[in-house]
C-alpha cells in the first residue's frame, strides 16, 4: 500500500506541472489565481498522503488543515487587492 500512495505522491507533484506552468504564463490575472489555488490543493492531498506513507495522520491533517487556510487566505487577499486594482 506504502508503493501505491507513493506512486499517487509523484503523480500529483508532475501535475502541479501544468498548473505552474499556468501560474507563470497566465494569460490573465484570473488563470495565475486559479493555478496557485490548484497547486495548493494538490499539495494538501499530498501533505495527507505523507501522513499516510510515514503512518502519522493526524499530525498531517493538522498541518494540511494550517495550510489550507493560509492558502484560501491567500486567494482571497490577491482576489481583493486585484479587485481595487481593477484588474478583475
Amino acid at each position: 500500500m506504502n508503493s501505491f500512495f507513493l506512486g499517487i505522491c509523484l503523480f500529483l507533484c508532475l501535475m502541479i506541472l501544468p498548473c505552474l506552468y499556468r501560474a507563470i504564463v497566465g494569460p490573465t490575472v484570473i488563470d495565475r489565481m486559479v493555478a496557485v489555488g490548484a497547486i495548493g490543493t494538490k499539495t494538501l492531498v499530498i501533505l495527507i498522503l505523507m501522513g499516510f506513507l510515514y503512518e502519522r495522520v493526524a499530525m498531517f491533517i493538522d498541518i494540511s488543515m494550517v495550510y489550507a487556510i493560509l492558502n484560501f487566505l491567500g486567494t482571497l487577499a490577491a482576489a481583493r487587492y486585484f479587485e481595487m486594482e481593477g484588474e478583475i
